[in-house]
């Protein structure tokens, strides 16, 4: 199977390459800061579980209170955490990696092997041994997040994901569909943009990042994302349109 290194930013006229250089300037921000931040919000991670174990050698057990906000610390340090990883992903995508034909099935293999997918829910699939032609990493990153988004909005702790592809002339067009609560057709665009969550986010994990790469990912392979009726009638389906 050949490959070809992807390009940082297509060619074109001279408008379109330097808004292309403005754009890549600030993801190669992003992905510094990100990477440098990062390696803090870990030793933020690691520190309050290394003073509690100190003080619980030296005879004074860390409970009540002080323990509540201990652990307080630690779920705000790991969202932190989390939305600086989906901020790397995002400056990431398009980049540094080859574009392959690659099989979908094999993809969603791969994805489910390293996805935590939670016990109740049961993935399916409609993939007709379709192939599909982009970088490597942008496809695993794709899938990754479209079911992703399916169980961690979902509001019950099992549920049914559904994952199909078909060719629409030239495109493939890949959804994946959920029997959760569905998104209110007011919302179903404002869900794309970046750092968006829907409900609360003591409520949901994520970074409100997962729809935004989608997105990002869907437009620069010259397709879409959208929001369309889910196959089970109940929910909603991210379907992505790659031209």
């Amino acid at each position: 199977m050949q490959s070809e290194q992807m390009p940082a930013q297509p060619e074109g006229n001279d408008g379109s390459q330097e808004s292309g250089q403005n754009s890549q300037d600030i993801e190669d921000f992003i992905y510094l800061i990100s990477h440098d931040v990062r390696s803090s919000v870990r030793a933020l991670l690691e520190l309050p579980n290394w003073i509690s174990e100190d003080l619980e050698e030296a005879g004074f057990p860390v409970q009540g209170q002080v323990a509540a906000s201990i652990e307080l610390m630690n779920r705000h340090t790991s969202r932190l955490d989390r939305m600086l990883v989906d901020l790397l992903t995002y400056s990431r995508i398009g980049r540094m990696q080859s574009v392959q034909t690659l099989s979908l099935d094999d993809a969603l293999d791969q994805v489910l092997e390293e996805i935590d997918l939670p016990t109740g829910f049961v993935v399916t699939r409609d993939l007709k041994a379709l192939e599909v032609t982009m970088g490597n990493r942008d496809i695993l990153t794709l899938l990754s997040a479209l079911i992703s988004n399916a169980f961690r909005h979902h509001d019950k702790t099992w549920g049914k994901i559904h994952v199909a592809a078909r060719m629409d002339g030239a495109d493939v067009v890949l959804s994946v569909s959920d029997d959760g609560p569905g998104i209110d057709e007011e919302f179903r665009e404002r869900v794309f943009g970046a750092m968006i969550t829907l409900r609360p986010r003591d409520e949901v994990e994520g970074s409100g990042m997962g729809l935004a790469n989608v997105r990002k990912i869907a437009n620069l392979y010259k397709g879409s994302a959208s929001v369309v009726p889910s196959v089970y009638g109940r929910g909603c389906s991210i379907e992505v349109r790659i031209s």
